[in-house]
């Protein structure tokens, strides 16, 4: 495809990266506290509770870093010991993360959707021995493991709401660890900054645990110094600043809003604004307005179905404004990414369109304020990109993974390329491999290896430093890469004709009906795939068509929701040639949330998983 170039009707000045060096510091620590210096009554991170933003100033930050930081040293947490996190995305997630750090410990982040048993797993294998958890639901599944954890030595909470009368003397509360601080403090005053100053680029940070599509999950370990290179690479490939504001909503855990917010933010300064929980993100964002907006693709998909449904409800003159608005959007964006000129009458009716529905679609979403769309952490429709780009709003994607430190290639803002994940970023080599098609990375930012699992670690890396990603994909003569699929996923059909199933999940995906599938037909004689309704939209459908139903599986039984997904499959087989096209269709009864095992935590369907749990109804489609 054709790169998208703005050709005047959008300034891409304002997305330029400004590659200076921001703030001094080869340890993450050391960055933190130089930040925190220059900009000491500058706001850097708000939050959102009963109603509330209240803002933290960097000395505001800085001065809880550091009672918390001391507070660990006088629970003797030493040099090289490993702290957990497990806790929703809150400002207390940060603050616990930069005082491990500080005190030259390694950091660790679990998903709070995680059961008591990975709980377990992750704190053993990680040799945890303090654990941070957000409020009593956390609690319980630390209480409910810490017999089988004899290095776990405290708990923190940082809510204690409902926990009044509890009483346990491994488990105190974020402020009487504070407190303890503050006495460990008054004693030895230099203890944190001699802490930081011995810190060497080399060591060990932190730990991201694999989401464990494949097998239990890998603790990848990441050094300060790869980090920090990481962090100041993102400044080469994100133009942000300190009047940006941005949306910290994402897992901490994972290494898109750990390392794209949290650190990315210190580093350049960008206010951080956290949501009040994951449930209001689209309230949120439309107060927060981010100037610079990272997401999933879920994410992105979601706000897509949420405007389509909102025009299903909307009056016919409203339908027609927006169709004639965003088909004005659509002819400039098939323009610019075809190079050519947008003429004036062209922009003067964008104009129009923005002022007549666009810039209201805009406010709707809560994207009016942003100067760019940043998506990475799985593969986005590129369908979706475009309608962004009809919007108004350029969509920049990006790609890598745990192992690469986040984005290890990215979209230039002057030449997007919807389907493509953009060149190798200024920071790291990527190439193909010749024989086998995958992607590897090879640069400073690539992980130390996996903790404890030597063999895993060789098989992941070579000799001559590169990764070997698993993701599949081409490079065409301008260096922009596309990814085709995971080496394992790839179906070879009955027939013997080589299916990337990504491309056709990824179109499914951009239905508002269906929020994932898994496309089957591996030693097979056609393509069937099983499909998870987007609850929300299909309800509202039923609803609207006078459709009975009493419960998620009897919606999913329903014939006329059958015959949505069909019409729906029927849509994106149209696309494709025969042989790659979907014969038949499952639907997931079971209304699915991140506790199950069929989902990762960042809400992706688990193909191996599904494949043989569903075995049953997957060899129905093929009797």
């Amino acid at each position: 495809m054709t790169a998208y170039r703005p050709a005047g009707l959008w300034d891409t000045g304002h997305m330029q990266p400004n590659s200076a060096l921001l703030v001094p510091g080869e340890t993450l620590p050391a960055v933190f506290w130089n930040a925190a210096r220059a900009r000491s009554d500058r706001v850097w991170l708000r939050q959102k509770k009963l109603g509330i933003w209240r803002a933290w100033t960097w000395q505001q930050t800085a001065e809880a870093v550091r009672e918390i930081a001391h507070g660990l040293m006088a629970l003797d947490f030493a040099p090289g010991d490993c702290a957990s996190i497990l806790s929703n995305t809150v400002v207390e997630w940060v603050l616990a993360d930069l005082a491990v750090l500080s005190c030259a410990g390694v950091s660790n982040g679990i998903y709070p959707t995680d059961a008591a048993t990975q709980v377990h797993y992750l704190c053993e294998d990680s040799s945890t021995s303090i654990l941070f958890v957000e409020d009593d639901e956390q609690l319980d599944k630390a209480l409910a493991v810490r017999a089988q954890l004899p290095g776990l030595r405290k708990v923190v909470v940082f809510d204690m709401k409902g926990l009044r009368d509890f009483r346990d003397p491994d488990v105190l509360s974020l402020d009487d660890l504070r407190a303890l601080g503050r006495e460990h403090r008054r004693l030895h005053p230099q203890a944190i900054d001699e802490r930081v100053a011995r810190l060497q680029p080399t060591d060990l940070a932190i730990l991201i645990y694999t989401s464990g599509t494949t097998g239990k999950p890998k603790g990848a370990m990441h050094s300060h110094g790869g980090l920090v290179y990481a962090m100041r690479g993102y400044n080469t490939l994100i133009a942000q600043d300190e009047h940006d504001e941005r949306m910290c909503f994402l897992p901490l855990c994972h290494v898109a809003e750990r390392m794209g917010g949290e650190y990315f933010a210190m580093y350049t300064g960008s206010v951080l604004n956290f949501v009040e929980n994951p449930e209001t993100v689209p309230e949120n964002v439309r107060e927060i307005a981010p100037t610079v907006f990272l997401a999933v693709p879920r994410v992105w998909e979601k706000f897509y179905s949420g405007v389509t449904i909102a025009l299903k409800e909307a009056t016919p003159l409203q339908r027609a404004a927006y169709d004639w608005a965003i088909g004005v959007g659509g002819r400039i964006a098939d323009r610019v990414l075809a190079g050519q000129p947008v003429g004036g009458a062209l922009k003067l009716q964008f104009r129009l369109a923005r002022a007549l529905a666009l810039d209201n679609v805009r406010k709707l979403i809560g994207i009016h304020r942003a100067r760019f769309l940043v998506t990475g952490a799985a593969p986005i429709s590129p369908e979706l990109v475009r309608w962004y780009l009809a919007l108004g709003v350029p969509m920049l994607e990006v790609w890598g993974m745990t192992e690469t430190g986040g984005a290890a290639t990215g979209m230039p803002a002057d030449r997007i390329k919807p389907g493509s994940i953009g060149p190798a970023t200024a920071y790291n080599e990527v190439r193909i491999d010749e024989a086998t098609g995958e992607i590897r990375v090879r640069g400073p930012n690539v992980f130390m290896g996996y903790l404890n699992l030597p063999d895993k670690t060789a098989e992941a890396l070579d000799a001559e430093g590169w990764l070997h990603t698993g993701d599949v994909g081409t490079v065409d003569a301008d260096g922009f890469f596309r990814i085709t699929d995971r080496m394992k996923d790839i179906i070879i059909t009955a027939g013997g004709k080589n299916i990337t199933p990504s491309e056709l999940e990824n179109e499914l995906k951009f239905s508002p009906y269906i929020t994932d599938a898994v496309v089957i037909g591996d030693a097979r004689p056609y393509l069937t795939v099983i499909v998870m309704i987007d609850q929300e939209n299909v309800e509202k459908f039923a609803q609207d068509h006078d459709v009975p139903f009493s419960n998620y599986a009897s919606l999913t039984r329903a014939r006329e929701v059958q015959d949505l997904i069909q019409a729906e499959i029927d849509r994106v087989n149209a696309k494709f040639a025969r042989v790659e096209q979907i014969k038949k269709f499952f639907l997931l009864d079971t209304q699915l949330s991140a506790e199950d095992e069929e989902l990762t935590p960042t809400m992706k369907l688990k193909r191996k998983l599904v494949q043989a749990k569903y075995a049953a109804q997957i060899d129905a489609m093929y009797a």
